[in-house]
């Protein structure tokens, strides 16, 4: 029997990876390439920052979820590269959660596996004419739905999303002051999909340009048409003190010394702020007005606010509270953030009753930080408004956002790595401050105790020098102040909308087209039961005799 070459290229497609000799056709093998399949996008991030990689690091994974002989092994295969990606991810997490690392990634992996089998609806074998344009929208939309999942604070926080990859391209921060970290993530997939579609698909190439070029379109467009935030040449003077890794008993007494003379350096330096990172104060400062008191002094002999982190029980109230608080010289101003959004396992342990025993298995929290319960923004020095964030909280697009419009000009983080030092997580952490100075068009400071110390300007550039995960130091930056809202900024996750709208546009497309197939199946089914019915207009039968029959006779 002869096969056109349309036919040849579509069982092909289809059975590629499960062909009798393929190695892919073992489970076991397919398995295994689809978790690395997952993990190549983490080349993308920092420490190996290979930003341009994120235009292809999905490719593999798609071309193997779309060459799955059925759509279950396809979500299967989206399960497995969802557990690559997240341990690779957070692979920094080995150390401290050991296996429950892993239990995490499964879990989270999961999240994928829809993704797989739409992969596969899509894109599976020849796709038809109207497909391929489908795909570069549906796919991204499903991605975008799993990053938005996953950034709930109760499973892990919006950690990798995959365009904060895009935290050095000038262009890329431009389209985040427009959609946020959420648009990037949405053209990233939608030119992995092209690009997958331009080596697999060679009906289909057309389509798969034509998306190439708008998304160029787009972004030049935005480039070109975008507002920028306004710099009036105002600037702002703000040190970042960075004591370095500090260990063993009297840490946070030595810690607290190491900070006191890294400060007192800054006199004479004209600064507007002093911020110190991270659990840089490890006792609440109306137990300890010693404490309370140095600081004053601190801020008189450098004639500047400074803002301390308190990670300690509270005097007034019951639990541990990682606390912003700002000093000034006559001691605490009463000005105080409450760290809202907590890293599970690493400051609380969700569930603890049933899941207690993961801090005898690594280093998750003996003792549950309670929570703030309001964002606040502080005034310094001549009207400077800023606006904190403690560590993780950098991750959530929503909270700089909020903090924006609340007014702060500058926005402040301070954080700590000194568990990961000799991992990825310093560098992906303080890059992530980029990202949230070009969504909100606000100057981002990200102050840590070991590094990285690093401070971005409102279009996400990079402001003077990072301090590394080797330094003890202190640093002085005249960051630039702007004005006006950005589009993310006032319109928020619109992306996000837009995805949710492509996603429910697919599902009542395909109930209508159910609802058809069904209808037209019934209809059939109607249609031979009739022909196989007599009649009820057809003549009686007639006997041998030539009567009509008589029905009882």
């Amino acid at each position: 029997m002869d096969l056109s070459a349309t036919d040849w290229h579509r069982g092909l497609g289809s059975r590629i990876g499960s062909r009798p000799g393929s190695r892919l056709g073992s489970p076991w093998w397919r398995g295994a390439t689809a978790v690395l399949a997952g993990a190549l996008p983490m080349l993308s991030f920092p420490a190996p920052s290979l930003w341009w990689f994120a235009y292809v690091a999905l490719v593999p994974w798609i071309l193997l979820v779309r060459s799955a002989p059925t759509g279950r092994r396809a979500a299967y295969d989206g399960w497995l590269g969802g557990l690559g990606f997240m341990l690779a991810v957070h692979h920094w997490l080995l150390p401290s959660l050991h296996v429950f690392t892993l239990v995490i990634a499964a879990l989270l992996g999961a999240l994928w596996a829809p993704w797989g089998w739409l992969v596969h609806r899509f894109l599976a074998g020849t796709p038809s004419p109207g497909r391929v344009p489908a795909a570069l929208f549906v796919l991204p939309s499903g991605w975008l739905m799993v990053e938005l999942v996953r950034s709930w604070e109760g499973l892990g926080g919006p950690w990798g999303l995959l365009g904060s990859s895009q935290w050095e391209v000038a262009p890329a921060l431009r389209l985040a002051s427009v959609g946020g970290v959420w648009l990037l993530s949405f053209l990233l997939v939608a030119v992995n999909v092209a690009v997958a579609v331009l080596v697999a698909v060679r009906s289909s190439r057309v389509p798969a340009v034509a998306g190439l070029v708008a998304t160029a379109a787009a972004t030049s467009a935005v480039w070109v048409w975008s507002p920028r935030p306004e710099e009036d040449g105002e600037r702002a003077r703000i040190a970042v003190v960075q004591p370095g890794v500090i260990d063993g008993a009297s840490a946070p007494e030595k810690r607290f010394a190491r900070e006191e003379a890294l400060t007192r350096k800054l006199a004479g330096q004209g600064v507007d702020l002093v911020v110190w990172g991270e659990s840089s104060v490890g006792f609440d400062l109306a137990d300890r007005p010693d404490l309370a008191n140095r600081l004053a002094a601190l801020s008189r002999e450098v004639d500047a606010d400074v803002m301390v982190n308190v990670d300690a029980h509270r005097s007034d109230r019951p639990g541990i509270y990682k606390s912003s608080v700002l000093v000034g010289p006559q001691g605490p101003t009463g000005d105080r953030y409450d760290k809202m959004r907590l890293v599970p396992f690493g400051e609380y342990v969700p569930a603890r009753s049933l899941l207690g025993w993961a801090t005898s298995v690594g280093k998750a929290a003996g003792e549950d930080r309670m929570r703030g319960t309001e964002q606040v923004v502080m005034s310094v020095g001549d009207g400077l408004k800023v606006g904190p964030m403690v560590c993780f909280e950098s991750a959530f697009p929503d909270i700089s956002r909020h903090l924006a419009r609340d007014g702060a000009d500058v926005l402040l983080a301070q954080s700590s790595t000194s568990s990961f030092q000799s991992s990825w997580a310093p560098e992906q952490h303080a890059s992530l401050a980029a990202l949230r100075a070009a969504e909100t068009g606000r100057p981002m400071v990200h102050a840590t105790l070991t590094g990285v110390s690093a401070v971005h300007g409102p279009g996400g550039e990079r402001v003077g020098s990072w301090l590394g995960t080797d330094a003890s130091g202190s640093a002085v930056y005249d960051v630039p102040l702007a004005h006006g809202v950005t589009p993310y900024a006032r319109f928020g996750e619109w992306p996000v909308y837009l995805a949710l709208l492509v996603l429910a546009a697919l599902g009542t497309t395909e109930g209508v087209r159910a609802l058809r197939v069904r209808r037209f199946e019934q209809f059939r089914r109607f249609r031979r039961l009739g022909a196989s019915t007599p009649s009820p207009h057809a003549p009686h039968a007639r006997t041998v005799r030539e009567s009509p029959e008589r029905p009882g006779r």
